[in-house]
């Protein structure tokens, strides 16, 4: 895997852990009962979004270890998921 490779497949892995801890802890205007004129029930109440930001990278890293281990030793690979027999045979 060569660094470029690498550099995207975190970006890649932290927006998708993003998007996941996005929601957690959310708690909307309308469930606090401050709903802001001009604003939406469903919008937040507060975000934090500095602290989702850091759980973000570090849940994104440790899942990037596992993920380029797994690639770089070879431990499973496009073979492995073969499962219809498609590719040719090794000479």
């Amino acid at each position: 895997m060569s660094i470029t490779a690498g550099i995207v497949l975190f970006v890649v892995i932290w927006f998708m852990t993003f998007f996941v801890v996005l929601p957690l802890r959310l708690q909307t205007q309308g469930e606090a009962g401050e709903v802001v004129p001009g604003t939406h029930k469903g919008a937040p109440k507060e975000h934090h979004l500095k602290r989702k930001a850091v759980i973000t990278t570090i849940a994104a890293a440790v899942i990037w270890g596992i993920v380029a281990t797994i690639i770089l030793t070879g431990l499973i690979t496009v073979r492995d998921i073969d499962w219809f027999n498609r590719m040719p045979p090794l000479e």
